[in-house]
């Protein structure tokens, strides 16, 4: 009895020396994130919201702020694409992203369902169609499908790559 105890008392205290903790996150393939995203109906847009947001009132100094590489301003984010359009993101609305032209009117106006990665996206022209939906998988990748679920563009870092795997567009990160 003696015997079976200490094999007791010895297996139970090997335990969290023998134990692991698993960590990491959840990789996804193109095919992974489609189905993701086909699993969902996609929100819609508040219309008064984008209304109020026709227009960036602030473009010069969102320019001047860009310009000199502050793009994280007391309250809002700023993002420049390549082809001279820009992103902001509101501190007090930060499930909302507004995409301006260089003229500084509203393209289109992206909701997120989460601020936690991963999370689905879905982008609407200011009349409130869908355009496109993605999935942030995280802050450096997303994969981004049009409105029947096809694969457009998957970003990589600063990199945007269409189906053949070309760069179509650049961001900067900061």
């Amino acid at each position: 009895m003696k015997k079976w105890i200490l094999i007791f008392v010895f297996c139970i205290s090997t335990l969290p020396v023998n134990s692991q903790i698993i960590t990491g996150g959840i990789e996804y393939t193109s095919k992974v994130a489609q189905q993701e995203m086909l699993h969902t109906t996609p929100k819609t847009v508040n219309q008064n919201l984008v209304n109020s947001n026709l227009l960036d009132t602030s473009r010069h100094e969102n320019f001047t702020n860009m310009l000199k590489g502050n793009v994280n301003l007391k309250d809002r984010t700023l993002a420049s694409f390549s082809d001279g359009t820009y992103g902001i993101i509101y501190k007090n609305d930060p499930t909302n992203v507004w995409y301006y032209t260089h003229s500084g009117n509203l393209m289109h106006v992206e909701t997120k369902t989460s601020l936690i990665y991963p999370y689905k996206t879905y982008k609407y022209t200011p009349d409130g169609i869908l355009v496109n939906m993605s999935l942030r998988i995280s802050d450096r990748e997303s994969y981004i499908f049009d409105k029947q679920g096809n694969l457009i563009a998957h970003w990589l870092g600063k990199n945007c790559y269409n189906t053949d795997g070309r760069i179509i567009m650049t961001r900067k990160i900061r």
